[in-house]
């Protein structure tokens, strides 16, 4: 099946099977950030943006992807997300091992998308759909917290 996806702002013209997963896909373009947990949409940490909606690439085949537009990891680097969402994980320790964290991030990156002030549970409700064997997630949920205030000071024009 002959496909273009723009992945993190780059075309790409590809021919695989249709069954191919997004993440064999991603993987074999040099978009390593993104990880194979589990291999069966349970874990997140193959979690990435598609079409603006949080995925776990493991389970989608790229016959759905045509014409579609991927944000990884890689690409979270030029929004204002990162940084925020990059401090906020290193000043609350956010991350141990850090195989869940590009997951985790992209995650966090959709809720404050949506919503720049979120709630502790609107934060876990967010990454309930990935998993960390390292932190318990207060660390993470912490470290959403103050990306979501280091975003807000961002937008203070004082």
């Amino acid at each position: 099946m002959k496909l273009m996806i723009t992945i993190n702002g780059n075309d790409h013209s590809c021919d695989l099977p249709p069954a191919t997963r997004l993440l064999d896909l991603l993987r074999s373009l040099g978009y390593t950030g993104t990880k194979e947990g589990c291999g069966e949409g349970e874990c997140g940490a193959c979690s990435v943006l598609l079409d603006g909606e949080l995925v776990n690439s493991c389970i989608v085949p790229v016959a759905q992807t045509d014409g579609s537009v991927v944000l990884t990891i890689e690409g979270l680097s030029s929004d204002a997300e990162l940084a925020a969402l990059a401090g906020g994980f290193a000043s609350k320790a956010g991350a141990q091992c850090g195989f869940c964290t590009p997951g985790m991030m992209l995650a966090a990156a959709s809720l404050l998308k949506k919503n720049q002030d979120p709630s502790e549970e609107e934060i876990r409700e967010a990454l309930s759909g990935n998993l960390c064997r390292c932190t318990g997630y207060v660390k993470i949920v912490d470290s959403v917290r103050d990306a979501s205030a280091r975003l807000s000071r961002q937008e203070d024009p004082s």
